[in-house]
């Protein structure tokens, strides 16, 4: 099978013929027929994350090791199954859950991998889909697709369960408040598709390019605002007419993170969900007097993409721009995202 690895970090994918996988035990083999491109994987490729401060998180300290197959949003159809694999049929469009834990810890065993210590997701510690084969390790992190096009289930594996896990960390709001979205890439214009079924406030979307922002219009969102003049935390406070009592911070640098707690009122909820890079100084003696939660936001459940493929199922989910290319094109579709030229999401389909 082709499959396309980091080699060596900061590289270009290399393509690469490799043997396909023979499913054993619990494991099943599913023949990809989307990918869904993330924001991570430039990061891994380049082989670190941004600390701030001058530090880097190694792409190994993070778990990820060579020669390894990128791509975390997976579709595809069940290709062969183990021996002790039950429930599925051969053929049958799935979405695959990727973010895969130890499978023994407490996390685990309650079926909360996305808190397991020794995660061994799929695209990031061990091969994904950036392929024309993956293989599963174990039958219950396939998930059917049902009616769903599976160049937009892709992208539920990561970009919709990402922003659907975070907004569950938002506290109960009424339809007088503002929830602020910082950044429309795919997450953002994700959030704004599922929002609805999740919170009763009203959506500000902030953002530097207009054409995510006329995205985000169009997908629902009450008020957009671009972010890229002066003054930017009084000029939306002001433009929200309203308090705005939770923000998702979904592009994680130092400049948004601080327009975030700038923009917060008292009891505000702060989620952090991007990682660009960066970090921030935090007045503890201001934390207690404001009642401030800054919390961090990974992924999201099993249960919860199975939710999501649900409401797609059933119709209640706007779906998010998403554009298909061929997988050669992989290394250049990772270029560009990392300049964010996109609108909503790329999939790369297999040659």
């Amino acid at each position: 099978m082709n499959s396309y690895q980091i080699i060596d970090w900061g590289k270009p994918l290399q393509l690469r013929l490799l043997e396909k996988p023979v499913p054993q035990g619990d494991e099943v083999l599913v023949k990809i027929s989307a990918a869904g491109v993330c924001h991570s994987d430039v990061h891994i490729r380049a082989g670190y994350f941004d600390l701030g401060g001058g530090k880097k998180l190694t792409a190994e300290q993070f778990g990820s090791k060579l020669p390894m197959t990128l791509g975390h949003e997976i579709a595809g159809t069940v290709a062969a199954l183990g021996p002790q694999a039950m429930g599925l049929t051969l053929g049958a469009p799935v979405v695959v859950y990727p973010w895969i834990g130890c499978g023994e810890c407490s996390h685990c065993l309650d079926q909360r991998d996305t808190d397991c210590e020794k995660q061994r997701s799929l695209g990031s510690r061990r091969d994904g889909g950036f392929s024309d084969y993956v293989l599963v390790p174990k039958s219950r992190y396939i998930v059917p697709a049902g009616n769903v096009d599976l160049m937009l289930a892709a992208t539920f594996a990561c970009s919709g369960l990402t922003s659907y896990g975070a907004l569950k960390k938002m506290p109960p709001m009424a339809p007088t408040d503002r929830l602020l979205l910082i950044g429309a890439g795919g997450l953002g214009l994700a959030a704004v598709s599922v929002a609805p079924l999740v919170t009763n406030a009203q959506l500000i979307v902030a953002d530097l390019d207009d054409d995510k922002l006329k995205a985000a219009t169009a997908l629902g969102a009450h008020q957009v605002f671009n972010s890229s003049g002066e003054n930017v935390a009084s000029a939306l406070k002001e433009a929200a007419g309203g308090p705005i009592r939770g923000i998702i911070d979904f592009v994680g640098t130092r400049q948004t993170a601080e327009l975030a707690m700038a923009v917060a009122v008292k009891g505000s909820v702060i989620v952090i969900v991007g990682m660009m890079g960066g970090s921030l100084e935090v007045p503890l003696a201001m934390l207690s007097p404001r009642n401030l939660t800054i919390r961090g936001s990974h992924v999201g459940t099993l249960d919860e993409l199975k939710e999501l493929l649900r409401f797609a199922n059933e119709g209640r989910l706007q779906p998010i721009p998403v554009a298909t290319k061929p997988m050669h094109e992989i290394n250049q579709i990772i270029d560009e995202l990392e300049e964010r030229r996109f609108v909503g999401r790329v999939v790369v389909i297999p040659d």
